[in-house]
C-alpha cells in the first residue's frame, strides 16, 4: 500500500511538473506570439543575382530596358551588350548578345525611337542596327568635346528631353600634385545640351562627379554629386539652364560664347561658410535640393530612379531611388518644392549588393535591375563587377513614407497606422540640425549641428501621420529626424528609423497651437529640477568619497611610466633625436596602401609619414590584429561627428593612428611598435573604406 501511494505520489507530481512545464510552454508560445519577430530588408526586397558568362566582363557603365524587356548594357570596356530574359526564374539564364565594341569607356547609355545612344569620354554617339541582325551597323557621332588626357575626365549621358534634345553630363580632371578637381578643356564639369543634329548648347557649371543624372517624377531634371572640392558631402542638385551648381573650377569656360553662366571664378568666396548661406548672396549659385551626410549615407553617391511603376515595387511611388558606388546600397529620395524650390528627405533603403553601383533601371514587370563596377572606385561589395536585380516581396514594410516641411516643423507619413501613445510621445523622436562648409577643400566635416527641441506631437487620427512641432529649425540645414521609439500598432519597430531633411524654405500651412504642450513640458521641468537636485546632491556626496579614496592612493602608489599616446606628431624627447625605422607610406588607386605590408621589431621607435596621393580622404590607423572591420563599423557609427572626429572611435582596439588627410596632405607620427610579435592591421576607418583598404603590419622578435 505504502509503495502504491509512492508511485501515485511520484506520478502526480510528475503530472504537475509536466502540467507547468506544459503551461510555460505555452505561455512563452503566447508570449512569442505578440512579440513582434525581427523583420530585415530582405523580407520585403529580395536581391536577385543573374549570371554573367565568364568571357563577359560587365563593368557597367551604363543600363537601358528595352521595350523587349530585354537590358542594353554599356561597359567600361567600351562594349554594348543585349541581355534577353533578364527576368530569370528557377533555372532559366538570361541570354548576352554583343551589340558593339570599340568605344572609349562609355559611362552612360539610353534608348529612343529604336536606336541606342551611348555617351564616349569624347562622344555622344548614336548606335543602330540597320539590318535587324542584333548588332550595330552604324556608330554615327552626334557631337565631341574636347580631352586633355587626364584620367578623371569621364562623361555621363544622354538624358532626353521632351523636345528631343540630349543633356549630358562632363566630369571634372584631377590633379594630385594640386589635390583638388582640374577643368582643363572646354566645358569639363558642365552639363551640355546637344541636339539631334549635332548642335551644342552650353546648359549648366558647376558640376564635379556628375555621374547620376535623371527626371523625377514632374520631368525636371536633377544630378547626383559626390564629395570633394567645393562639395561638403554628397547631394542632388536641381538642374535648370543657366545654374551654377558649386565647383568653381568649371567656370574656367563661362566666358565663352553660348555660355549662360556669367560668374567667374573669383566671384566665388571660400570662406567655409554653409552653402545657403553663400548662395543668398552670390546670384547664379544654386543651393542642392538634398544632402546625403557622408558615411551615414553611402560615400560616392552614383544612379538616379524615379519610381514610376505606379505601385508595382512598393508604397513609394514617385519617389527616387538613389545608387552609391562605395557603399553598395541604395537610399531613397522624396522631394517636395516650395515656393519654386526643391527639397526633401532622404532615407536608408536597401544594402548588401555585391559591387559598387553605378545604374539602375526598371525591368517590364516592375523590378528594379542594378548595374554594377568597383574598378578604381574599390566597394563594399567585394565583386569586380555585378547584374542584379531588386524585386519587391508585395509585403508592407513598416517605414516612414515620407516626411514633409510645416511652417512649424514636420510631419511624418508612415506605410501603416502607429501606436498612437507611443507616436505622441516626443521623447520616442530627436531632431539635430547639421550642416557642411563651402569650401575649396577637399569635403568637410559636419558643422553647426544642434538639436532640435521638439515641443509637441500631434497623430493624425487614423494613426498613419505624426506632426511635430520643432524648435531651432535653420534654412539650408539638413535635420536628422530620427523616430526609434515609434512602433505600429502591432508592436513593429520601424524597419529604419531615421531620415535626413534638407530644408531650404518652410512648408505653408497653418502652425499647431502649443499651449497645451507647454503647460506639460513646464510641469515635467518642475519635476526634473527637483529630481536633478536630489540627483545632484547623491552625485556630490560620492564625487567626495571616491576624491578622498584617491588621494590616499596617490600618496601610496609611485607616479606611473609615461606612455605614448596614439597621435603622437612630434618625435619625443627621449629617443634622443633617432628613431630606431622609418617608415613612408602612400596609397594606390583602388583604396590600397603602398606598401599592403610592413615589418618591425617589437618595441622598435617607429617614424612613420603618410602621403595621401589619392583624390579622396583617407587616414591610417593600426589596429589589433582581427579588428579592422570591428574599428571601422565603430567608425561609421559615430554618425555625424564622424569626419569631424577623424573616423577614429574611442575604442582599445586602436593603437596609433594618423589624422584624416586631405588628398596630397601628410601626416608624421611617432610610436613604439607593439611588443607582442604577430600580425597586426592598418586600416583607412572612412567609412566604406575599411572593408578594402587594409595592410598588415608584421611584428617580429
Amino acid at each position: 500500500m505504502k509503495n502504491l501511494m509512492t508511485i501515485n505520489i511520484k506520478r502526480g507530481f510528475a503530472f504537475a511538473l509536466a502540467c507547468l512545464l506544459f503551461g510555460q510552454v505555452e505561455l512563452k508560445a503566447q508570449d512569442n506570439a505578440f512579440k513582434p519577430v525581427q523583420e530585415t530588408e530582405d523580407d520585403f526586397y529580395k536581391i536577385i543575382s543573374l549570371p554573367v558568362p565568364e568571357d563577359v566582363i560587365l563593368e557597367v557603365g551604363g543600363m537601358a530596358a528595352l521595350p523587349d524587356g530585354s537590358l542594353a548594357i554599356c561597359t567600361r570596356r567600351g562594349e554594348v551588350w543585349i541581355v534577353s530574359n533578364p527576368n530569370i526564374s528557377g533555372s532559366e539564364k538570361p541570354v548576352y548578345k554583343k551589340f558593339a565594341s570599340g568605344l572609349h569607356e562609355p559611362l552612360g547609355l539610353a534608348y529612343h525611337d529604336g536606336d541606342i545612344y551611348v555617351t564616349q569620354r569624347s562622344e555622344l554617339t548614336r548606335l543602330r542596327d540597320t539590318d535587324g541582325d542584333g548588332q550595330a551597323d552604324t556608330y554615327k557621332k552626334i557631337y565631341s568635346w574636347p580631352l586633355s588626357g587626364n584620367y578623371h575626365e569621364y562623361s555621363y549621358g544622354p538624358t532626353f528631353l521632351p523636345n528631343g534634345n540630349m543633356l549630358v553630363t562632363l566630369n571634372l580632371g584631377w590633379s594630385n600634385s594640386l589635390g583638388h578637381g582640374i577643368s582643363l578643356v572646354p566645358w569639363r564639369g558642365w552639363t551640355l545640351e546637344i541636339t539631334p543634329d549635332g548642335e551644342m548648347i552650353p546648359f549648366a557649371a558647376g558640376m564635379r562627379s556628375p555621374a547620376g543624372y535623371g527626371m523625377n517624377a514632374e520631368g525636371d531634371f536633377f544630378y547626383t554629386e559626390n564629395q570633394g572640392d567645393w562639395v561638403g558631402s554628397g547631394r542632388i542638385s536641381h538642374v535648370e539652364k543657366g545654374d551654377f551648381l558649386g565647383n568653381a573650377e568649371s567656370l574656367e569656360w563661362s566666358s565663352l560664347p553660348g555660355s549662360p553662366v556669367t560668374l567667374k571664378k573669383e566671384d566665388i568666396p571660400n570662406t567655409g561658410e554653409p552653402f545657403y548661406d553663400v548662395a543668398k548672396r552670390v546670384p547664379g549659385l544654386k543651393a542642392p535640393a538634398i544632402w546625403l551626410p557622408h558615411g551615414i549615407l553611402g560615400i560616392s553617391t552614383s544612379g538616379f530612379l524615379n519610381d514610376n511603376t505606379a505601385g508595382g515595387f512598393g508604397p513609394f511611388a514617385n519617389q527616387v531611388f538613389v545608387g552609391d558606388q562605395g557603399q553598395s546600397n541604395i537610399a531613397r529620395v522624396d522631394f517636395e518644392k516650395i515656393d519654386g524650390v526643391y527639397q526633401g528627405v532622404v532615407f536608408p533603403f536597401r544594402e548588401g549588393f555585391s559591387s559598387g553601383i553605378l545604374r539602375m533601371v526598371w525591368g517590364n514587370d516592375a523590378s528594379m535591375f542594378v548595374g554594377m563596377t568597383s574598378r578604381g572606385w574599390s566597394s563594399t561589395g567585394k565583386e569586380l563587377y555585378s547584374l542584379q536585380r531588386l524585386v519587391w516581396t508585395g509585403r508592407m514594410p513598416f517605414e516612414m513614407k515620407t516626411i514633409k516641411s510645416k511652417p512649424d516643423g514636420f510631419e511624418i507619413e508612415f506605410t501603416e497606422p502607429i501606436n498612437k501613445e507611443l507616436a505622441e510621445d516626443p521623447a520616442n523622436y530627436q531632431v539635430t540640425g547639421f550642416t557642411y562648409k563651402y569650401q575649396a577643400a577637399y569635403g568637410s566635416p559636419v558643422i553647426n549641428n544642434e538639436p532640435c527641441k521638439i515641443i509637441g506631437v500631434v497623430v493624425s487620427e487614423d494613426g498613419m501621420k505624426a506632426r511635430l512641432v520643432v524648435d531651432n529649425l535653420r534654412l539650408g540645414y539638413i535635420h536628422e529626424i530620427k523616430a526609434e521609439g515609434v512602433k505600429s500598432t502591432e508592436g513593429k519597430p520601424l524597419l529604419h528609423s531615421v531620415g535626413y531633411y534638407t530644408l531650404n524654405n518652410l512648408g505653408k500651412g497653418e502652425k499647431v497651437d502649443v499651449a497645451p504642450f507647454m503647460a506639460r513640458q513646464e510641469h515635467e521641468m518642475m519635476m526634473q529640477a527637483q529630481a536633478d537636485s536630489i540627483a545632484k546632491a547623491q552625485a556630490d556626496a560620492e564625487a567626495k568619497a571616491q576624491a578622498a579614496v584617491a588621494k590616499q592612493q596617490a600618496v601610496a602608489n609611485k607616479p606611473a611610466t609615461p606612455k605614448l599616446g596614439k597621435h603622437v606628431t612630434t618625435m619625443p624627447a627621449n629617443w634622443d633625436g633617432k628613431a630606431d625605422v622609418t617608415i613612408n607610406m602612400g596609397t594606390k588607386p583602388g583604396l590600397k596602401f603602398d606598401p599592403a605590408q610592413l615589418q618591425v621589431k617589437a618595441g622598435s621607435k617607429v617614424k612613420l609619414v603618410f602621403q595621401n596621393v589619392d583624390d579622396m580622404l583617407h587616414n591610417f590607423v593600426i589596429v589589433m590584429p582581427g579588428t579592422a572591420i570591428e574599428v571601422g563599423e565603430a567608425a561609421m557609427a559615430l554618425g555625424l561627428e564622424g569626419q569631424q572626429k577623424g573616423y577614429i572611435p574611442n575604442s582599445s582596439n586602436v593603437l596609433v593612428y594618423t589624422k584624416l588627410l586631405q588628398p596630397s596632405e601628410s601626416d608624421t607620427i611617432y610610436f613604439i611598435a607593439p611588443t607582442e610579435p604577430g600580425e597586426y592591421t592598418y586600416v583607412c576607418t572612412v567609412p566604406g573604406h575599411f572593408y578594402t583598404m587594409q595592410g598588415i603590419l608584421k611584428v617580429v622578435k
